[in-house]
Formats: structure tokens, sequence, C-alpha cells
């Protein structure tokens, strides 16, 4: 059955002119730690980035009007829905304000201490390219296709070709994580290219929160209570006290 199952695979791989298909998927936001699958129609810079140190769990918008006084606060889901939660989550509750003030601070530290981050850049960039596959999906490719050949050539002579097979098997599973891997090494390396032109073109720290910049600069921000965690997508991460 794996033999039969691989002939047709390897035939339908050799087809030059097979018909392109496309398919839709649906993901998955974000999975609370409880196991719990979320999705938000949100768009606001800090949607789904920001969570709770306490629970893991995210943080989420919420227009708040305590005794007439009106906020815009950010709060663990876990206190806002706590028959959901495992555990009874007691972290703090965020204004709006403070994180973009805190984004604000992440962001000129980096700029501040510019010399010392641009180094930790360079290092990031170097493990990235260290951690690179010996062999590309495209090198994969090529041993495959000479595999199918001799894989066909054994079974029109009626050989044995089981450890061929299973060594075709292996190379597919081995180039299918061979190419998220590269997908991520990609992703990585211009997040920290990013981050690098930035420092190096923005010569000033910045006075005033920016919504563009944190969508491209910050992947997460987390909430303790002393301090906040920021995450940057380059790789960076500082804690700022507030």
């Amino acid at each position: 059955m794996q033999q039969v199952t691989l002939l047709l695979w390897i035939s339908h791989s050799l087809m030059a002119t097979a018909p392109s298909v496309t398919i839709f998927l649906t993901a998955v936001v974000h999975v609370s730690p409880t196991g719990k699958k979320r999705s938000f129609s949100c768009n606001h810079c800090f949607a789904q980035m920001v969570f709770c140190g306490d629970c893991g769990e995210l943080y989420r918008r919420v227009h708040w009007n305590n005794h007439g006084c009106k906020s815009i606060v950010w709060r663990c889901i876990s206190r806002l829905e706590p028959g959901s939660a495992d555990t009874n989550c007691t972290n703090r509750t965020v204004n709006e304000l403070l994180l973009q003030e805190v984004t604000v601070t992440a962001i000129n530290q980096i700029l501040t201490e510019r010399g010392t981050f641009l180094k930790q850049l360079q290092a990031n960039i170097a493990k990235a390219v260290v951690s690179a596959d010996t062999l590309s999906p495209d090198g994969i490719q090529a041993r495959l296709e000479e595999l199918q050949k001799e894989l066909i050539k054994k079974a029109n002579n009626k050989q044995d070709y089981d450890a061929i097979a299973d060594e075709i098997l292996r190379l597919r599973e081995q180039k299918e994580q061979s190419e998220v891997d590269s997908h991520h090494r990609e992703e990585a390396m211009n997040r920290i290219k990013e981050l690098q032109d930035f420092i190096f073109k923005q010569k000033t720290d910045i006075t005033e929160f920016d919504e563009a910049l944190v969508k491209k600069l910050i992947e997460k921000i987390t909430v303790f209570a002393d301090h906040f965690t920021v995450e940057f997508k380059s790789g960076i991460t500082i804690d700022i006290e507030a």
C-alpha cells in the first residue's frame, strides 16, 4: 500500500502540466493556555500583542467607565472571563496611554543605546545564518528527482525498491521541514534588517506614539506587576519598569 501510494505521488510530481489548486485555510488566531481557541476582529495595533505575565492569556481592549471617568484600558481575558480560566488571575489592568508610553520608552532605549543593540542585531543575523540547513530545499528536491527515476527503473525491472521508497519518504519530510525553517529564517532576517534600517535612519528619540511603527517593530508586550517586557520582531527584548 505504501509503495502504490508512493508511485502515485511520483507520477503526479513528474507531471509538468499539473493544474494549480488554490486552498483556503482558516487560521486560528490565538489558542489560550487553557486550550480555548479565540479569534479577534479588532485591528488595533495592540490587539493580539499584549499578554499577561501571570497566566499567559491575552489582554483585551476595554472601554471603561469608572464612576463617570471614561478611559480605554487593557485587561487580562482571564479577569474578563473568570469562568473560562484555570486560575484566578489578579494581574493589573493597564491604561492604553501607559502602553503607548511603554512602547515609546522601549524604542527610545534602543536608539539611545544604538551601538549595543546594533551589535546584538548583527549577532542575531550570524545566529540565523549558522542555523541554516546544510541541504537546502532545492538540493533535497534534486536528490528526490534522482531517487524517483531510480525507483521507477527498479519497479519496471521488478527489483526491490523498499530502501529507495523509505529514503524518498524521509527526504520528503526533510524537505517540508527545510522549507518551513527557511521561511522562518527569511522572516527573522527581514525583521532584523527593518530594525537596523530604523536605527540607522532615526537620529533622534521619538517624541510621540506611532501606531504604524509599533506594528512594524514590536512583536509582543508582556504585562507584569511592576514592569513590562517588550519583545521586538528582531528578537531583542527590553524590560521597562512602569
